[in-house]
């Protein structure tokens, strides 16, 4: 599988002769360079900006915006709700999502705000890869992440939902993360090609630049 970020909560996965996959999409008007991507299914967390921006995805068959249990094209989705605490934040019917890809699965945790308990954290299954928000605004702040990390206990951790630039919204860099996971020195790279046998049981983090759709 091979694991693409381009911004803020969105990612392409691709996997050959299997789906492609698109998680929330965002929109030119963030300040980003507009995307230009082809998916076979789109998934969006929660409808706010930066998240669910349709429009710049093409070829689209299937657009999964709630929880549920879905397969497609041999492509196992589970959306699991992961309410907020405070019900008036934005994204307050955010939408966990699990995808497996024979037995290799990638869980986006969207925008998420609280630590999830024990049981929700249960709720997603195991996760061999886990693409979680990291620079704090209304998701989770770096040491909040870090918790969830230990809670998900992933092989590999790929950050997302911070600033890295121009973005128009409120976030701090990944570097605050890095500290809190005990990081130094990184080297962001351009994607992640990732099997189920090349996973370890310490769990990894993989710093990605965001590509140009």
């Amino acid at each position: 599988m091979e694991i693409t970020w381009y911004g803020l909560s969105c990612f392409r996965l691709t996997e050959r002769g299997m789906i492609s996959i698109v998680t929330d999409p965002f929109g030119a008007e963030l300040g980003l360079p507009a995307l230009k991507l082809k998916a076979d299914v789109v998934t969006v967390s929660h409808e706010a900006n930066g998240h669910a921006g349709l429009s710049a995805v093409k070829g689209v068959r299937r657009v999964i915006a709630s929880p549920g249990e879905y397969e497609i094209g041999g492509v196992f989705i589970t959306g699991v709700r992961m309410p907020n605490k405070d019900k008036q934040a934005e994204g307050s019917s955010n939408t966990l999502y699990v995808f497996n890809y024979e037995g290799l699965t990638v869980a986006h945790l969207g925008d998420l705000v609280d630590v999830p308990s024990q049981a929700q954290i249960e709720d997603l299954g195991a996760v061999d890869v886990a693409l979680v928000p990291v620079g704090g605004g209304k998701a989770l702040s770096p040491s909040q992440a870090a918790e969830v990390i230990s809670l998900i206990e992933p092989s590999i951790v790929i950050p997302m939902h911070f600033k890295t630039g121009k973005e128009g919204l409120e976030l701090g860099t990944a570097e605050g993360f890095l500290k809190e996971m005990g990081i130094a020195d990184h080297e962001a790279l351009p994607s992640l090609k990732v099997t189920k046998g090349s996973l370890s049981e310490e769990t990894q983090v993989v710093v990605l630049k965001p590509s140009l759709g």
